[in-house]
């Protein structure tokens, strides 16, 4: 597969799925998922048609304008029949929910489960209000609710070397895991340490191509979120066990179409997401069962350690590749807390030896 094949690809499969979501919605959204196509990744998109097509399946079962109207038949002027106060009830109705149409089981959503469906809601108003094909923008009326932020959840210093041992060891697994360790003991150290040392995504992760490592620059180039690409840098400590691997992947014969792929499976295959979080929480429950440990909460290990280390939150936000400083402001206002309270004796008012 070549460099830019496998992100193309996925980008393929979501535009497919996309496709199918889109038959099953009113027909006018299609324009708006045209419309907001350079702006957005495939998979937003994909979650935007999930997200309305609750909405339009509250809408026919609660709202009079709607009821007993098939999808297909809903047109983009029936957007203007939801008032705001109908919006707050679709709020309420998302705590728990299910399809009608049976499309999905029973749902329950949580405050950020709600937040998201909203905030697709109003992106979809915001898009044919400025269009000027509705008249209202209800959406714009409503309040988010308050989010209650969470603590992240990350690895301590000790937890790190701890899992890192525990991968090139496999002292604490299973006798059939450790059977399936001895193959994959260099690669999974490898993936684990890039995780760790760089704070890539996991997506960004198994799309990694061969010629995607430079050991001379100690960089990795990937591609972000929305077609983005980027070199991102590692240090000696990845260099070492990611050449380890590289080494070894030289003898593999990879299966048709995965010739190019840096990390493969046991298959001879490009490692997928999933399977890449399997091994993660297989490992790290050798280390904690107290942390339910993720690859993104990896991502979150580099960025904690990445911040406390330079105390540069622009720096950390465009390294993980925030395209918002303020969302990396969020995820780490604990840790800014912190500093500024260590600050306080940090400028003086007078020289001690002055009195």
């Amino acid at each position: 597969m070549a460099g830019r094949a496998y992100h193309e690809q996925i980008d393929m499969l979501n535009t497919i799925k996309l496709r199918e979501l889109s038959d099953a919605l009113p027909p006018f959204v299609r324009q708006f998922f045209r419309g907001i196509e350079q702006n957005t990744s495939s998979r937003t998109r994909i979650a935007y048609a999930y997200d309305l097509h609750v909405f339009f399946d509250f809408l026919v079962r609660n709202h009079k304008a709607f009821k007993g109207k098939e999808f297909a038949d809903i047109k983009v002027t029936d957007l203007d029949e939801v008032k705001a106060v109908d919006i707050e009830d679709y709020m309420d109705y998302l705590k728990f929910y299910h399809m009608e149409d049976g499309s999905a089981p029973e749902r329950i959503n949580q405050e950020r489960g709600i937040i998201r469906k909203v905030a697709s809601l109003k992106t979809f108003y915001n898009y044919f209000f400025k269009k000027e094909m509705i008249t209202t923008n209800p959406a714009a009326l409503v309040s988010l609710p308050k989010l209650h932020q969470k603590e992240i959840i990350r690895l301590d210093i000790d937890e790190v070397a701890l899992l890192l041992d525990s991968v090139e060891s496999g002292d604490k697994l299973t006798k059939q895991q450790k059977a399936f360790h001895e193959k994959t003991k260099v690669r999974d150290l490898a993936m684990i340490s890039l995780l760790l040392g760089t704070g890539i995504r996991v997506s960004e992760l198994v799309g990694l191509n061969l010629g995607d490592v430079d050991f001379k620059n100690a960089g990795i180039h990937i591609h972000r979120k929305g077609g983005k690409e980027v070199i991102v840098y590692f240090s000696d400590e990845v260099a070492e066990p990611l050449m380890l691997y590289c080494e070894e992947r030289k003898k593999e014969m990879p299966e048709s179409g995965h010739e190019d792929a840096l990390f493969l499976s046991l298959q001879k295959k490009r490692m997928g997401v999933r399977s890449v979080e399997n091994l993660v929480k297989k490992y790290s429950r050798t280390v904690t069962t107290l942390k339910n440990i993720t690859p993104h909460k990896l991502r979150s290990t580099y960025g904690t350690n990445l911040y406390r280390e330079t105390g540069d939150i622009y720096l950390v936000a465009d390294v993980l590749g925030h395209a918002d400083v303020n969302t990396t402001k969020k995820h780490y206002a604990a840790l800014e807390e912190d500093r500024r309270r260590s600050a306080r004796n940090a400028v003086k008012l007078r020289d001690n030896d002055d009195k």
